[in-house]
C-alpha cells in the first residue's frame, strides 16, 4: 500500500463514527449492510451516516452497491488488510522491535484497565463518605 492511500485510510478512520461503521461492517462480513441498517444500529441520523459513509467510500475502506432504492455498503477487506500490513511493516524495524511494540502496547492496555477498575472501585467509597458527612 502506498503512503498516500494509507494516509487517506487512516485519516478516515481517525473519527469515532467512521471507525464504528468500519468495525460494524467488518463484523457483518462481505455481505455488508444497507445504509439504513447502519444508521439504525449505530443510532445515527441519516444525513450523518450518509456523510461518514461517503468519507469511508472515498478512502477505499468500504464500497457501495445499489440494491433497488437502497445502497448496500460492504467492507473492502483487501484494503483493510493492506492497511494493517502497512502499519505492521512501517511501525517496526524488525522482529525485535515488533515484540517490544507489542509488549509495550499490552502493558499500556493492562495499566489503563487497572487504573480504570481502581477508579470504579474508589467511586462508591467516595459516595459513602459524602453520605456520612451529611
Amino acid at each position: 500500500m502506498k503512503i498516500t492511500a494509507a494516509t487517506r485510510a487512516l485519516t478516515a478512520l481517525a473519527q469515532e463514527t467512521r471507525l464504528g461503521i468500519v468495525r460494524l461492517l467488518v463484523k457483518v462480513g462481505p455481505s455488508g449492510l444497507v445504509a439504513g441498517q447502519i444508521a439504525l444500529r449505530l443510532k445515527l441520523a441519516p444525513a450523518t451516516s450518509s456523510f461518514h459513509l461517503s468519507q469511508l467510500t472515498q478512502a477505499g475502506l468500504i464500497k457501495p452497491s445499489r440494491e433497488g432504492r437502497s445502497i448496500r455498503y460492504s467492507p473492502v477487506l483487501s484494503t483493510i488488510g493492506e492497511l494493517l500490513a502497512f502499519l505492521e511493516e512501517n511501525l517496526s524495524g524488525g522482529p525485535t522491535e515488533k515484540t517490544a511494540v507489542k509488549s509495550t502496547a499490552k502493558s499500556a492496555v493492562k495499566s489503563t484497565a487497572k487504573a480504570a477498575s481502581g477508579a470504579v472501585k474508589a467511586a462508591p467509597a467516595k459516595k459513602k463518605a459524602a453520605r456520612k458527612s451529611r
